[in-house]
């Protein structure tokens, strides 16, 4: 069995956000990309998280998706110390239902972008798939298996406003 490239690096605040998030490994399954999954903190572990994103282009990356919830610093934090595209998933929270975490994530200031998606499955689902398109945008396997994606989902609606 081959091993799949790794091109995307998911990073999560706390391994507690696995559950919330896990769909971003779906999505990436769904279109055979390797990731990785990686567990540090922008607060707790400060320079794990700059060595992280310092190198991820370097070991190979292409994409880092960030999840964190309240603060979220994490995304913006990576995106800091890295070139590459940072996707930020706001994790939902006790507190606030990710309000708080969409809101840290989305307001990064000039010159430090960081892609937001929304909070709930289908942000995570979101990052996975937003992840596919900016490597298809080099890779036209990827680009092709996006095109498919798509078709798909007009067939999806189709079949489902028939079934009315």
């Amino acid at each position: 069995m081959s091993e799949k490239q790794v091109r995307v690096g998911v990073v999560m605040g706390s391994d507690s956000d696995w559950e919330k998030i896990n769909g971003v490994a779906k999505a990436l399954d769904e279109f055979d990309v390797g990731y990785e999954i990686r567990v540090m903190s922008a607060h707790r572990t400060p320079e794990k998280v700059l060595e992280y994103a310092s190198t991820a282009k370097s070991r190979g990356l292409g994409v880092v998706i960030a999840a964190a919830g309240g603060a979220a610093h994490l995304a913006g934090v990576i995106a800091s110390h890295t070139t590459l595209p940072v996707i930020g998933i706001p994790v939902k929270t006790d507190l606030m239902g990710g309000l708080d975490s969409l809101l840290s994530i989305v307001q990064m200031p000039g010159d430090v972008p960081v892609a937001t998606v929304g909070t709930g499955s289908g942000g995570a689902r979101n990052a996975g798939i937003l992840a596919v398109q900016m490597l298809a945008l080099a890779d036209p396997k990827l680009a092709d298996a996006l095109v498919e994606f798509k078709r798909k989902l007009v067939e999806k609606i189709a079949a489902k406003d028939e079934a009315f």
